[in-house]
């Protein structure tokens, strides 16, 4: 009899240890210039659908659960396992910038959260979690377009609603955005969203996001710049403090920082500065031809060697310096209009069809030499969504969810379902990177 308790303790104390590794290993971690997964690297093409939990959302409540199962599905058959989403908006009600973010908001008030948008998330993990999916989750944005920065400057009387509401030009928005890294307030706002987040319980899996296996990395913000040079201390200041404060209540997953490269930072000393961090795991960089006036609307064709070029070069530059630094690096937003700037799903994508194979073509060398471009998200995912036939081009109540944000003309970098010769070249690229 005591021989028997003795096997039954041994086994009980090896299954639960082997329960235990094979959950940690579940989680993807950085070692040196790669990510791993179930002790094999993980290298992805993945994509951005910052609209997800939303979708994720019960029908009764505005969401469409059986459109999120059927675009994560579509995206798992075509080899793009990873998703870059928003965890929620702020506030919601009031223009920024001229412009109504995205709503409902999560976080509707300083200390006040609707449950109907954490669901919504609830949702989306447990349904990436059965399709071995992964997902980046920012917590807030730079940018007008889902409250963030703007909308804590405005809750803690840094900026009030009649400025907030007007169209910025972009040195007034510079100057207020930049506003934010000297705010206390704003600040310790930001990091109790980013404790209720973390701590937040599935209630359909009944386990804590920390835990959950849907969970690649958690970032800082999208696209956090400093707006303006003299921000830069605080600046880093506030990366450092954030990655410290989710690795400190968060052991399990990666932290990242939500960058665009030295185009968002101000220069390259502080884009490696902030990524040299021991909290932060990995670097981001972003690409925007368009937005970067690599070309110009009346030229596109004419401009298209220039911007492969630039692009490459881009790249290069940043696995110059995570290559020094250690990490991997991960594309994690660039796009491109269809073919003369239309909007239409059914227009022609030769252009973009021809970028994304550059990119992608990029990671595929990367991998093979065991560089550090280890990932990448194409903006955007419009998946089985339908642009709407307003008298503008521009998102209005009822219409559906695409990967083009309010402010942006629906369609203009989205992917759709339909574009089936760019899925055609994601699908090539995703089975030669898991040879």
């Amino acid at each position: 009899m005591h021989q028997l308790n003795k096997l039954y303790l041994f086994f009980t104390a090896f299954f639960a240890i082997s329960i235990a590794v094979t959950a940690q290993n579940a989680f993807v971690q950085q070692k040196g210039l790669q990510f791993y997964s179930n002790g094999q690297p993980y290298r992805f093409v993945g994509t951005n659908m910052w609209y997800a939990a939303l979708l994720g959302m019960k029908q009764e409540k505005g969401g469409n659960r059986q459109r999120l199962q059927k675009e994560l599905d579509f995206l798992k058959k075509n080899g793009v396992t990873n998703i870059r989403v928003l965890i929620g908006s702020q506030d919601g009600t009031k223009k920024i910038n001229g412009v109504l973010p995205v709503h409902p908001a999560l976080q509707t008030a300083k200390d006040n959260y609707s449950n109907d948008v954490f669901e919504g998330m609830d949702f989306l993990l447990q349904q990436l979690e059965k399709r071995k999916m992964y997902a980046v989750l920012y917590f807030a944005n730079n940018w007008e377009w889902s409250g963030g920065f703007l909308q804590y400057l405005n809750w803690n009387n840094k900026i009030d609603d009649s400025v907030l509401a007007k169209k910025f030009s972009w040195d007034e928005y510079r100057d207020i955005g930049a506003q934010f890294y000297n705010c206390t307030d704003c600040k310790e706002d930001y990091y109790s969203f980013v404790k209720t987040v973390l701590h937040r319980t599935n209630k359909i899996t009944k386990q804590k996001y920390t835990v959950s296996p849907a969970v690649m990395a958690w970032e800082i913000a999208n696209e956090p710049r400093p707006m303006r040079l003299h921000a830069a201390e605080n600046y880093i200041n506030f990366i450092k403090e954030s990655a410290a404060l989710i690795k400190s209540h968060d052991k399990n997953h990666m932290v990242t920082t939500g960058v665009e490269g030295y185009m968002g930072t101000e220069n390259s000393s502080i884009f490696k500065q902030i990524h040299n961090d021991p909290n932060v795991d990995y670097a981001t960089i972003h690409i925007w031809p368009k937005n970067w006036s690599w070309f110009k609307d009346s030229s596109f064709v004419a401009d298209f060697p220039a911007v492969i070029q630039k692009t490459k070069q881009y790249i290069e530059a940043h696995t110059a310096i995570m290559q020094e630094l250690n990490k991997p690096l991960v594309l994690e937003e660039f796009g491109l209009p269809r073919d003369a700037f239309s909007f239409s799903p059914q227009s022609s994508t030769q252009y973009r069809d021809s970028y994304f194979e550059a990119v992608l073509q990029t990671l595929l060398s990367s991998q093979k030499t065991k560089g550090t471009l280890a990932g990448i998200n194409f903006w955007a995912y419009g998946g089985f969504g339908k642009p709407a036939k307003n008298t503008t081009p521009y998102w209005k109540e009822g219409d559906d969810l695409l990967g083009d944000p309010p402010m942006e003309e629906q369609g203009l970098n989205a992917v759709f379902s339909s574009d089936h010769s760019t899925w055609r070249i994601i699908k090539k690229y995703t089975a030669l990177l898991n040879k």
